[in-house]
């Protein structure tokens, strides 16, 4: 076994490997950008070393110096992690040159799958059944077309050398596909440097399940069964878990037969998965293999006991694979959500900023956090906005539903926008709780799961935040001071509270009279309570004879309230707020939504644009976003240039309306 390995990765994946070594005894090297120089995984190895700038072009793409940073620190074995490097053949090239493990599978391995398009052709001739499409290198826009309305609509366009969901668009009429193509291949020579792509029918309402496979030197290859990953949004998979509730015995037993027998045809070995595409008659196709860790093998680990990185890291060094296919076992469900810093509301817009509060539950035998940031730490706009991954495991599918509610309830973020609301509106949603979702539904039904709720009351939970954001603890009951019924000599004042729900803040009025609280908006009644009281978390209140509880959450300034299956939060304003006046306002400029880089610029002055045109697209996050006019004009300053990198709230365009 390796006595010291450097990991060429940053953030939850690093930690992770890291947590395997320290158990095993095995020393970590981690390298860092400039803006990681203060990161988790950079505190929990035994050493560091800088590699360079902050964006991933800078440093954690640089495999020269990935490789200088190893031979200093004198480790035996790289572990890639996902993402950046892990794929890329020719760095595995380069650590094999340099006397070291790449640990993962052999570079002609990952050449053989590093193309989408070549992986189709190989898995064809294999006899592991395939969707229809065209994986040729002739790249033309004109063949490509052509290709496109041979194969039907709706096709799918992929980047060939790519995954995670970047790359990817879904075309459903012939004069659609020109501007898609062209945005799918400038987002994935953004992404991964390459920009040819693939066409492939698309599947309506398919399932996605993939197969975790293991190779070691000697040929071996076995498969540790399935997970269900088809609660996508984007392509970027949101729920994963295992085992799956569509597959019956004779699908799992074909599909793992297929998965081994592609793994086979390209002498794999370590750690791997093979992906299909499942039609709703149980048809099965490859999609891809991923030539590296899976960020949701956690779910595998859970109903397997096996350490993924562990059997990694022993079959880099040469032993046997761990198991044999019949000692593989799977016991109880396992189910993983992905904990990012977004704003669902804002169109999944992802966040960067300091870390205020971020509080997560305890880890035990049912729940597992994976994270690579702790409170204190700020999510960069450099890399993927991820803040951990939850995982619950339970010896049912609907006992390890119920933990991933609780385990989610105890999630707490404050600093930028997190998705938690979003997850718990997820787990809890018919198509989830029955196992039916396919990985086009969250796109198609998206304002199920984001946005207002009818079964929600706003004004009982409005006047319930604007009560407790008022009341004051007793600490002397025997004390005017402490009393929080603000009387007077005349009557019982009002309590001004201003705060907000989401974006829009509003002044209301609390009045108590004994046990009774009365909350007023602008001097219409909001709702009335005959009694309300608060302690251990719990807010109990009693309207009309009828008693009810509800759980709250409090921070300072922000007010959490659990009602109708979802959180509900709200913050306190100071009682007097500048009005905003602004031009930003009236939606006669275009601003930076938050920092990236401008990669299109299509409007000129003097151009007249309507309300919904794409007037620039920015890139942050690894993601493309589309600037739209709010309402008609003409561009009267263009402040921006494509290549140019600016900071959230930029001014990039203004308009002037229309004559």
């Amino acid at each position: 076994m390796f006595e010291k390995i450097l990991i060429a990765n940053r953030g939850e994946i690093a930690c992770r490997v890291i947590r395997t070594c320290k158990k095993l005894g095995i020393k970590t090297v981690a390298v860092y950008s400039d803006a990681d120089a203060r990161a988790q995984h950079v505190l929990q190895a035994d050493e560091a070393f800088h590699i360079g700038g902050s964006p991933p072009q800078e440093s954690y793409l640089q495999a020269d110096a990935v490789l200088e940073a190893a031979r200093k620190s004198g480790a035996q074995a790289i572990h890639p992690g996902y993402g950046f490097l892990s794929e890329n053949a020719d760095f595995a090239d380069a650590v094999e040159a340099a006397g070291l493990v790449f640990i993962g599978p052999r570079a002609a391995s990952m050449r053989k799958m590093g193309s989408k398009a070549g992986a189709k052709e190989l898995m064809d001739a294999a006899g592991v059944p395939v969707v229809p499409g065209y994986t040729g290198e002739d790249q033309s826009a004109t063949l490509l077309q052509q290709e496109a309305n041979r194969i039907g609509y709706p096709l799918m366009i992929k980047a060939a050398h790519g995954g995670g969901g970047k790359g990817m668009r879904i075309v459903r009429h012939a004069d659609e596909f020109a501007a898609n193509l062209e945005s799918c291949q400038r987002e994935a020579k953004n992404a991964f440097g390459r920009d040819r792509v693939l066409l492939e029918r698309y599947i309506e309402t398919p399932r996605h399940i993939e197969i975790q496979i293991f190779g070691d030197a000697t040929g071996k290859v076995i498969h540790l069964n399935e997970r269900e990953c088809s609660a996508q949004r984007r392509y970027q998979k949101v729920l994963e878990e295992a085992p799956s509730t569509f597959l019956t015995a004779e699908m799992r037993e074909a599909m793992g037969r297929a998965a081994v027998l592609a793994g086979e045809a390209i002498d794999y070995q370590n750690a791997g998965t093979v992906e299909f595409i499942v039609a709703p008659d149980g048809g099965f196709y490859f999609m891809e293999i991923n030539t590296r860790l899976q960020v949701e093998h956690p779910v595998t680990e859970l109903v397997t006991g096996y350490d993924l990185v562990e059997w990694q890291l022993r079959v880099a060094a040469g032993e046997a694979l761990p198991a044999s296919q019949e000692e593989v076992l799977q016991y109880g469900h396992a189910i993983e959500v992905r904990l990012y810093a977004e704003d669902p509301d804002a169109g999944f817009l992802p966040g960067s900023g300091t870390l205020k509060h971020l509080h997560l539950p305890a880890a035990s035998r049912n729940v597992r956090i994976d994270s690579g940031v702790v409170q204190g730490d700020t999510v960069t706009i450099f890399y993927d906005p991820m803040i951990a991954k939850l995982i619950v495991w339970d010896v049912t599918r609907e006992r390890a539903l119920k933990r991933m509610e609780e385990a989610l309830a105890d999630c707490h973020v404050e600093g930028p926008k997190s998705n938690i609301a979003f997850l718990e509106r997820l787990i809890r949603h018919p198509a989830v709780r029955e196992g039916r979702i396919d990985t086009g539904y969250l796109d198609a039904h998206l304002d199920e799961f984001v946005g207002a709720n009818a079964e929600t009351d706003d004004a009982l939970l409005q006047g319930i935040a604007a009560a407790l954001f008022t009341q004051t603890p007793d600490t002397d009951p025997s004390s005017p001071w402490a009393r929080n019924d603000a009387w007077r000599i005349e009557g019982r004042a009002s309590q001004p509270v201003r705060m907000a729900q989401g974006a829009e803040a509003r002044m209301l009025q609390v009045v108590r009279e004994g046990d009774a609280v009365t909350v007023s908006n602008d001097g219409a009644p909001l709702c009335r309570f005959d009694h309300l009281s608060a302690g251990d978390g719990v807010v109990s209140f009693s309207r009309d004879g009828k008693t009810e509880n509800l759980r709250f959450q409090r921070r300072g300034k922000v007010m959490t309230l659990f009602a109708a299956g979802r959180r509900h939060v709200f913050e306190q304003h100071p009682l007097h707020e500048v009005a905003d006046a602004s031009s930003a306002a009236s939606g006669n400029v275009i601003v930076a939504p938050m920092p990236g880089r401008i990669v299109v610029v299509n409007a000129a002055v003097g151009d007249v644009v309507n309300a919904g045109d794409v007037l620039m697209v920015m890139e942050a996050m690894k993601m493309e976003l589309s600037l739209k006019a709010a309402k008609d004009g003409t561009v009267a300053e263009v402040r921006a240039e494509a290549g140019a990198f600016v900071e959230a709230d930029t001014v990039l365009l203004s308009l002037k309306d229309a004559e």
